[in-house]
């Protein structure tokens, strides 16, 4: 079980951080909004939330498995 948790982790925390890195490119491909700009500031704050979820999460559980 602590495995699985850790691979959640390391997903979620990817995750989080192709949407700080990539927001940009993310909001003009696949959004049609007028405010781009809060789109991406959006993006940004979302990905930095699962990043620091994934991190917590590897964190957690790391101790366990060694």
């Amino acid at each position: 079980m602590q495995t699985f948790i850790l691979f959640i982790g390391t997903i979620i925390l990817v995750i989080g951080v192709k949407l700080i890195y990539d927001a940009r490119i993310i909001v003009n491909k696949y959004f049609s909004v007028s405010n781009k700009n809060g789109a991406v500031m959006f993006l940004k704050v979302l990905g930095t939330l699962c990043a620091i979820a994934g991190a917590i999460l590897i964190s957690k559980n790391w101790g366990t498995i060694i």
